[in-house]
């Protein structure tokens, strides 16, 4: 008899933050697509969950950087009506200045943390609003809100992913589909031998066990939190920062130049 439950995609499942993911919806009762390239992680992680919490899991080999595994994720999401949630987890970044970064982690950069979560996001939401039911959930990262010389374009990647999420947070308004973007810091992940900084080099204080971060997340998914910032203490700082770049924007809305650039008498 087929299975009854929900599904819930998770993209960059095979370790890390996608694979906690994978671990606590399965936990929730949810069926899983696990998507990622290294296939034969996502088979042991397919098998282990399957067996734990007694659910359906389906491991999809894909490179989303690449136009024919993310076509076949999107023929996925739009094909499957038993589809909850979508997790768009994937991302990858060097930790390298603009100038020196090779023209293939660039393209590699804007192709997994901006367009696949996009595209995505597209495929899966016309069914979420015909059914007005189901969620994604983006993973950005607090460097979305701080840009350093070693991560111009991560940092803008992230921002974008942010963006995104909130604006389709006001298209979805009124609706029964929700999106909740996340944002770690520091987390114990395999991001950081990728980026080419090894996580000894930071302060042990500073970081974040996937399993904390991802049980945060769910808590503030549960709390209905449009963003969550896992690893911030003081909520009302989230706060002050988004009324204050909705003053600031509502201070643009003039229509004649500031007297500071009036020309010199």
């Amino acid at each position: 008899m087929p299975s009854a439950n929900p599904i819930a995609v998770i993209t960059g499942a095979s370790s890390g933050i996608g694979a906690v993911y994978a671990d606590r919806l399965a936990a929730r009762g949810y069926d899983l697509v696990l998507v990622a390239r290294r296939i034969d992680r996502l088979r042991m992680l397919a098998e282990t969950l399957s067996a734990a919490h007694n659910v359906e899991v389906q491991a999809i080999e894909a490179d989303l950087t690449d136009e024919t595994g993310l076509a076949r994720v999107e023929q996925l999401l739009r094909s499957d009506e038993r589809i909850a949630l979508l997790v768009n987890n994937a991302g990858n970044g060097k930790l390298s200045g603009t100038l020196d970064m090779s023209d293939a982690d660039t393209a590699s950069t804007i192709a997994l943390n901006l367009v696949a979560p996009t595209r995505l996001a597209r495929a899966v939401l016309p069914a979420f609003v015909k059914r007005n039911a189901g969620a994604i959930i983006n993973i950005a990262s607090v460097m979305a809100l701080h840009a350093l010389p070693i991560t111009t374009l991560y940092s803008a990647t992230k921002s974008y992913v942010v963006m995104f999420s909130r604006g389709l947070q006001g298209e979805l308004q009124g609706t029964g589909v929700r999106v909740q973007v996340v944002l770690p810091a520091a987390t114990v992940t395999e991001f950081y031998d990728q980026a080419g900084l090894p996580l000894s080099a930071l302060d042990p204080a500073v970081v974040m066990t996937a399993e904390n971060l991802v049980d945060a997340a769910l808590a503030g998914f549960d709390a209905g939190e449009a963003v969550t910032l896992p690893s911030v203490h003081d909520a009302q700082l989230w706060t002050a920062y988004d009324d204050a770049q909705d003053a600031l924007f509502g201070a643009t809305q003039v229509g004649s130049p500031a007297p500071r650039y009036a020309p010199a008498v």
